[in-house]
């Protein structure tokens, strides 16, 4: 098993507690247990990033000669699993050094959580200006300064316990990312306690859309632009069930001010895929159904440029990248300037 490096010894604050009982159950149902790692060029990230409230560790993958001004993705990885080893796996380091942008790579720590899963239910790690969330936010503006990253187009995405977390840096932070994925994840405000977080991962939660946009909005008191929001999920999914991908196309439709009623219905390499536009006609809520497939990330290993990815345990061959459709939805690929502008997902070539 390939294990990220350490990073410099620096002060950090006291470890938290390991919770047992109901926790360590709860995090063993969404643990991703990691298989043979690709090997990484991710590294340690030299200096201190911060006050780090939520004692992460910090790693970053940045392709060689990059120029200034190009986008940060930040990818959150699930449990038990590293961050290097997620983001090779997913393909991430792959596209990053083809499309030529920055990864920021968070960390969970064993004295945080012991089975190194973000902690998403707890308030004090997901609430703006404190815990997990603020060190994230600290990390993103340690990459602005040293690579001066496009501070426009910084995104974050992550898989079940890193994709609940994806969904929580966007609620508490909207004014830093363009957009963000969340892949096998929950609604940001879903759970505030252990049991709440069982019934949450499964049967899930039904409330009213703008009762889950409330919860976005009461993170931060934003008033300005929402960032757009690609969502996941696997049908056949028993650790965070599909219900999930419901509540949180109604969370970010609400958020947007748009309807839950799709403006565009296909599929992608055969796969249901919808689309949701704001007022102004652009694009600003897709999700996707991985007919068929458990709980992971879906990837498609391989030659060509659409595919990507290693198999691991819940990393899963589906026949599609997500990490790439992902990053058309963006625009990363910056196929041409209106791509970039509308970011309209899966232009033909």
């Amino acid at each position: 098993m390939l294990t990220a490096p350490s990073p410099p010894v620096r002060p950090s604050p006291p470890a938290r507690p390991l919770r047992g009982g109901k926790v360590t159950r709860l995090l063993a149902m969404c643990a991703l247990i990691l298989g043979p790692a690709s090997p990484s060029s991710a590294a340690g990230f030299p200096d201190p990033f911060g006050t780090n409230p939520g004692n992460l560790q910090m790693f970053s993958h940045v392709p060689a000669d990059l120029p200034t001004g190009r986008p940060l993705v930040v990818v959150l990885h699930g449990c038990t699993q590293t961050a290097t080893a997620f983001a090779d796996d997913t393909g991430w380091s792959s596209l990053a050094d083809r499309w030529r942008f920055a990864l920021l790579l968070p960390q969970q720590q064993n004295a945080n959580n012991p089975l190194g899963c973000f902690n998403w239910f707890l308030p004090d790690d997901t609430a703006r200006g404190s815990g997990e969330v603020l060190s994230i936010k600290q990390m993103i503006d340690t990459m602005a300064a040293h690579y001066g990253v496009d501070a426009g187009r910084v995104y974050v995405t992550g898989l079940s316990a890193g994709g609940a977390m994806a969904a929580a840096m966007l609620a508490a932070y909207p004014e830093v990312f363009a957009a963000g994925a969340i892949v096998s994840g929950l609604p940001y405000g879903c759970a505030t306690t252990e049991l709440e977080a069982y019934t949450c991962m499964n049967p899930g939660v039904d409330r009213a859309a703008a009762t889950w946009g409330d919860e976005v909005r009461a993170a931060s008191g934003h008033t300005g632009t929402w960032p757009d929001v690609s969502v996941w999920q696997g049908t056949s999914d028993t650790t965070v069930v599909p219900r999930n991908r419901t509540e949180l196309v109604e969370q970010w439709t609400d958020v947007h001010g748009t309807d839950g009623v799709p403006d565009l219905r296909d599929t992608v390499a055969g796969y249901p895929h919808a689309v949701y536009e704001d007022a102004a006609g652009r694009d600003v809520v897709e999700n996707y159904e991985i007919t068929g497939m458990a709980h992971g990330q879906a990837i498609d290993p391989g030659t060509g440029p659409e595919r990507c990815g290693t198999v691991a345990p819940y990393v899963l061959d589906a026949g599609i990248c997500a990490a790439y459709h992902i990053g058309r939805f963006w625009g990363l690929d910056d196929l041409d300037s209106l791509n970039h502008l509308l970011r309209l997902p899966n232009l033909p070539r």
